[in-house]
């Protein structure tokens, strides 16, 4: 087998044997095969694509690179989500918690932020003493005591993904819809949950613009995960504009705590309980409402519970920005459009993310929003409030937002999209 060989196959629209897949992908984590080989034939599979037996041994191979987790001797079903993000997307914060006080074990293992989407990871660790590496054991014994846990995954976990992820991020095939599939596929079945419930974001704010593209990756993981013994359901969910009212880190942490109080926006409280729904009912728990344990303040306990297991302060004071700068409504009228990836790239720009994945962020940066599509809002009043610590960074942040936020005329008729656009099982 050579790596040249396989390379010509795919670039000729062939389609590559269970052979030439295992053995590349076994090469390049072991380094035989280099990286301009593997980017040559990642840009092959953007152009070409993979049928449906090929992303399987795909993803498969990706698998079998590293270990694989066994929560079996856990004493509830597990279940976990997946995003594949967003802006202002906390919903993982109250969910995974929320799913625990239902009766389900969620080992959630989370990532970093990179450009404009937000990372879960970097949210909680604007948490005082709050870990996100944690050891296997350590998982184990927080899923055990607590029945949710939010952390980064090892390094033993399909090691051939996190090569190919960071080669795909410079070479511009991320938008490979068999490389996006195998990609989070391979992480969530090596993970070993029973169930996996997809949020498939949709709009200008994800990486999938349209609902076809959507529809398409969505289907492509439900059959990955289905073919790997993993129930897996998705929902295709609005992103044109930002979930909620926050985009940054702290700013989301707090607002997923008045999620888990009982309040919270309408659709982040929406959406984090349509996911909870799917969640429940694949690891065979539908009977449960996950509407009461919110009311009652048992999903409360369990956040607290789960940031004290993995050394944070429930109670300690969230970062701060220094400095605030507050965007003004132009004119009166019905707010129409508010762009998610507008939003994003500010908070992006202001401290809240990075470009490289070594980079820092600010946990006291973003944006805070006053109103949403449909709003009216009057002249005057103020539409969004920018946090950094570094003031220089405003005028960058708001050059992002320049028509990103459009007020039609006081009657203007407005129809708001629904939040969950599809559901693919």
């Amino acid at each position: 087998m050579d790596v040249i060989s396989v390379i010509r196959t795919k670039r000729d629209r062939e389609r590559l044997s269970p052979e030439q897949i295992d053995w590349v992908i076994d090469a390049y984590t072991r380094g035989e095969v280099a990286h301009e080989q593997m980017s040559a034939l990642a840009m092959a599979i953007l152009l070409n694509g993979m049928d449906r037996a090929e992303i399987a041994r795909w993803t498969a191979a990706m698998i079998n690179s590293g270990e694989r987790m066994d929560f079996s001797s856990l004493p509830r079903p597990t279940a976990d989500k997946h995003s594949t993000g967003g802006v202002g997307d906390k919903i993982t914060l109250p969910l995974a918690p929320l799913v625990a006080a239902c009766g389900a074990a969620v080992p959630q293992l989370s990532g970093r932020g990179l450009g404009h989407t937000g990372g879960t990871l970097d949210k909680l660790e604007a948490i005082p003493g709050w870990r996100a590496l944690l050891s296997n054991a350590e998982m184990m014994d927080v899923l055990r005591d607590v029945g949710s846990v939010i952390c980064a995954a090892g390094d033993g976990l399909a090691p051939a993904d996190k090569k190919l992820y960071a080669l795909r991020d410079v070479t511009g095939t991320v938008e490979a819809i068999p490389l996006i599939a195998s990609s989070i596929m391979s992480k969530k079945i090596a993970e070993g949950t029973g169930s996996l419930v997809l949020d498939v974001k949709v709009g200008s704010g994800a990486f999938m613009k349209n609902i076809e593209d959507a529809r398409e990756l969505a289907s492509t993981m439900v059959g990955l995960g289905t073919d790997h013994g993993v129930r897996t359901t998705a929902l295709l969910t609005d992103m044109s504009t930002p979930l909620g009212l926050t985009a940054g880190n702290a700013l989301e942490v707090r607002e997923s705590v008045e999620v888990l109080a009982g309040g919270g926006p309408a659709d982040v409280v929406e959406l984090t309980l349509a996911l909870a729904r799917e969640m429940l009912a694949a690891a065979g728990l539908g009977d449960v409402d996950p509407a009461k344990a919110l009311a009652d303040g048992s999903a409360m306990d369990h956040w607290r519970r789960m940031i004290l297991a993995q050394g944070g302060d429930p109670d300690a004071a969230l970062p701060v920005a220094r400095e605030q700068h507050v965007v003004h409504a132009a004119a009166s009228g019905v707010l129409t459009t508010l762009d998610a990836y507008a939003v994003g790239v500010a908070a992006w720009r202001l401290g809240a993310g990075r470009a490289r994945k070594e980079d820092p962020v600010q946990a006291g940066a973003g944006v805070e929003l006053h109103a949403k599509p449909g709003d009216p809002v009057t002249a005057g009043q103020p539409l969004l409030t920018l946090h950094t610590d570094t003031p220089e960074k405003f005028a960058y942040a708001l050059e992002a937002l320049d028509g990103a936020v459009l007020v039609a005329p006081e009657h203007t008729a407005y129809e708001p999209t629904p939040i969950i656009l599809d559901r693919i099982a």
